[in-house]
């Protein structure tokens, strides 16, 4: 048990958050509306599809995937939004 020890044992330093740019904050605003106006996008095609369906000019195979694409895209959307809000929790649930 003596041949036991630990050799090149260094602190890690930590990064000062002062350089951290508040720029930052706002990009993660950005993907998130973006994802949402992706998702309403594909919604739109998907309800002018069932249209273009009901008045003969759109094929069945196209609005079933279009509506797939957008239950698909909604369901990713509600899983990340779930996600994002459990970690929120979390870290205020942390104590400092």
């Amino acid at each position: 048990m003596n041949d036991l020890k630990i050799v090149n044992l260094q602190q890690v330093a930590l990064k000062n958050n002062a350089n951290v740019k508040s720029g930052n904050q706002t990009e993660f605003g950005k993907v998130i509306k973006g994802a949402v106006d992706r998702v309403n996008g594909l919604e739109r095609d998907a309800n002018q599809s069932i249209v273009d369906l009901l008045k003969g000019k759109a094929d069945i195979h196209e609005t079933m995937i279009n509506l797939q694409k957008v239950d698909i895209s909604m369901r990713l959307l509600l899983k990340i939004r779930n996600k994002a809000v459990e970690a929120y929790r979390e870290i205020m649930r942390m104590q400092f």
